[in-house]
């Protein structure tokens, strides 16, 4: 749950990594009219998920003849390039590895290891380095993800690496990124590794509720109903039950955490917002950075991947006594969140 009403991803970032995750996540509030936060790109513009195309005969000798230099431990890989600079004529992609998991479907969130490369010279765009971090997540049906990315990484196995050399027109635009020293001439030389799926929802052993408390009625493909008790007041400090016990990491302040979710106001019980509406996806955001709600950091530092919590956010640890900027939530509001953690890679 943002602290106000734009999106998260708002925040402009220095690195391509950070980029990359802009673009990716696909949570935000249904208020915010504005996707400041995606790179302006040829995808802005396309009304399907991006498909690689055939590759041209010259284009893929030139990427099958890059030779890569695998990650190893906290070292990122490395090119050689066979020529320089390295031009193809559209993005092109050889697969080094075919790996035996499950292909990932169309609408995946995928976490994905990567690093990114001048196709001029060879040499590592800074922060571009997954490998020696943490993958990031790439949504693969979201139409505003840079569609080069997407092209690479879809209609492959989970476990999977390979190289690929991607076009401006797949990137950044005529524009380009110049804050990471790259033109909107620029061909980039992209090195990946597919290491999963995130869930759609929360995985793990359900756990009886408490008496007193909402109830909640997930849904897979709508905002969950969420009742409030009968005559009884909302609780003085933060509540956080599980609904569903999960078995992964436990989350540490800083993590950068994956959910899903939907709140309700505990005076009516109506829905104000959910990442679950209008096929919007997760919402990412790091644990103990301020940049969500209080109730929130409280509520997610400390659980488990795989939980689904059910929280309740006195105003003091949520929109306080002045609500939110838009009136959405009065002040003094109590709101009520199941909120599904479905990652923190």
């Amino acid at each position: 749950m943002p602290k106000a009403r734009p999106r998260l991803t708002t925040a402009v970032a220095a690195s391509l990594a950070s980029l990359m995750l802009l673009t990716a996540c696909g949570g935000d509030s249904e208020s915010d009219s504005s996707d400041t936060g995606s790179s302006e790109s040829a995808s802005d513009s396309q009304d399907a998920t991006p498909t690689l195309a055939e590759p041209k005969e010259e284009d893929l000798d030139k990427v099958e003849e890059i030779e890569v230099t695998q990650a190893d431990g906290k070292k990122g890989p490395s090119v050689e390039l066979p020529e320089k600079p390295l031009e193809v004529s559209q993005t092109t992609r050889t697969i080094l590895d075919e790996g035996d998991g499950k292909e990932l479907p169309d609408d995946a969130y995928a976490t994905v290891d990567l690093a990114m490369f001048s196709a001029k010279d060879g040499k590592a765009i800074d922060g571009s380095e997954t490998y020696s971090s943490s993958p990031i997540v790439l949504d693969l049906g979201n139409k505003q993800s840079l569609p080069g990315l997407v092209k690479t990484i879809k209609d492959q196995p989970i476990g999977s690496s390979g190289v690929a050399v991607l076009t401006p027109e797949d990137l950044f635009g005529k524009e380009g990124a110049p804050q990471l020293g790259i033109d909107g001439k620029d061909n980039l030389v992209l090195v990946y590794d597919v290491r999963g799926e995130l869930p759609a929802k929360a995985q793990g052993k359900e756990v009886e509720p408490k008496d007193g408390l909402p109830t909640v009625d997930w849904k897979a493909d709508a905002p969950a109903d969420i009742t409030i008790p009968e005559g009884e007041d909302p609780p003085k400090k933060l509540v956080v039950e599980k609904l569903i016990e999960g078995d992964g990491e436990k989350i540490a302040k800083d993590d950068y955490v994956y959910v899903s979710y939907t709140g309700v106001t505990w005076k009516d019980g109506k829905v104000f917002d959910s990442s679950m509406k209008d096929g919007r996806g997760p919402f990412a955001f790091p644990v103990g950075q301020n940049a969500v709600i209080p109730g929130w950091d409280k509520a997610v530092e400390g659980a488990k991947v795989g939980d689904r919590l059910l929280v309740v956010v006195p105003p003091e640890e949520g929109y306080g006594k002045e609500g939110t900027p838009d009136g959405s939530i009065k002040g003094g509001a109590t709101l009520v969140f199941t909120v599904d953690i479905l990652g923190a890679p």
